[in-house]
Order: structure tokens, then sequence, then C-alpha cells
């Protein structure tokens, strides 16, 4: 389901904003012939290279900065790898970041339609899933405020239960067994214990090492941007 060969990615510890459209064009295209480190510059992942295959679930392990949420972000296209390729094999749902996704002025019920929509399901399976989505995220009565009065944890729960109602292949999480109280993360489990009876392919990036020993597959140790083997 995911193919991953031989992936650097470089970035730059000052942020460039005079850059023209034309220059960050022509930077694509040169990234690939592009093996060299610049003043400011280093790499955030260094030749990662694994295969997850059909109904896997595989944990991300390791420090903060080790590289882990920027290999979900390439899986998920977010951003581009500097040299080396990635293959998907079907429909991918990523679960990044706090929000992603959320228009804040916007009600949680219609940022479940905006989402949902992205997402690839139908006006009639949304309104047929909505009551599930509502429920499982715990939102309750606050479904109709605007998502900026949200806390971060109601916003992730949105996006999580949001995701989850999907009919996904490959789902990316980062920190989501991080989120909400101990009942709410006990759900979670059960979900993602779920969606492995169903097949679905994870890659599930946690803190809590003996929460991803209960649900992942196998394990990749990541540490200053490499795969570090145990």
């Amino acid at each position: 389901m995911i193919r991953i060969r031989n992936v650097w990615k470089k970035y730059s510890k000052s942020q460039v904003f005079h850059r023209s459209l034309r220059e960050d064009i022509l930077n694509i295209f040169k990234s690939n012939n592009d093996s060299e480190i610049r003043e400011n510059e280093f790499w955030a992942l260094q030749n990662i290279t694994f295969d997850v295959k059909n109904g896997e679930c595989v944990g991300l392990y390791g420090p903060n900065g080790s590289g882990k949420t920027t290999i979900l972000k390439i899986i998920a296209n977010v951003t581009y790898p500097t040299k080396g390729s990635v293959l998907t094999d079907g429909k991918v749902v990523p679960l990044l970041q706090k929000g992603a996704g959320f228009h804040m002025d916007l009600t949680g019920r219609e940022n479940i339609y905006v989402n949902a929509a992205i997402l690839g399901m139908s006006i009639w399976e949304i309104r047929k899933r909505i009551p599930e989505i509502i429920e499982f995220s715990e939102i309750g009565e606050f479904i109709d405020l605007p998502v900026k009065k949200y806390s971060s944890g109601m916003r992730v729960r949105l996006g999580f239960s949001v995701a989850i109602h999907s009919e996904a292949d490959i789902f990316l999480m980062d920190e989501i067994l991080a989120v909400g109280d101990e009942s709410f993360r006990e759900k979670c489990m059960a979900k993602i214990k779920d969606l492995k009876e169903q097949n679905k392919t994870m890659i599930i990036v946690t803190h809590n090492f003996r929460q991803m020993q209960v649900v992942a597959d196998r394990i990749l140790f990541i540490d200053k941007g490499r795969i570090n083997i145990k």
C-alpha cells in the first residue's frame, strides 16, 4: 500500500520570503540532484526506505524532531521529498495537525460537511453519518458553535471522527492517541483496532510506546532523520 524508497528531505533553518514563483519552480527541478547542504540547511530525513503492506499498522517512534511527522507529510503529499520516491495505492487520509483543514469561522457541523466532502463523501453519505460523527467526537451541544471557540482537543476529536468515518484505505495519525481524556483515548484505541479488522492500512506516530505496542504490527525507530535498526 505504501512504498518509500531512499527518501531525503532538506529544510532551511531560516525562512525565505523574497523568492519568486519562478525560483521556486526551478528549485523543484533542481532538488532531485541536490545532495549538498548549504548554509542554514539541514537534512530532516536521510535515506528513508520501508514498505507498509495492505492492512498493516506501522508505528513510528522517536524523540521530538526526529522526522516522524515529516514522513507522514511526505506520504500525504503535504510536502515533497528532496530526493527519493513515495508511492501509495489507495485513498490517503492524514490526521497531522490540531484543527488542520477546519475553517475557524464555520461551525463544527458545517466543518463536518466541508471536510467530509473533501474526503470524497457524498452529501447523502454525510447526512447519513453525521449523527455518528458527532456522537464519536463528543462535541455535543457545541457542534453548532464556530470552531474558533473550540479547544485544540475538541478540534482534533472532531477531525479524527470525520476521518475515521470516511472510506479511506490508508490512515496517517500523528499523536491522535494523546488527545482528550482517558475514556476518549480508549475509544480511539478501540476504533483503531476496528479499522485493523477492516483491513485498513495505518501509520501511527505517538510518544506513548506502550499504546503503540498494543496497536502496531511493527515499530520503526526514527532518530535524527534516519531509521534506527534496533
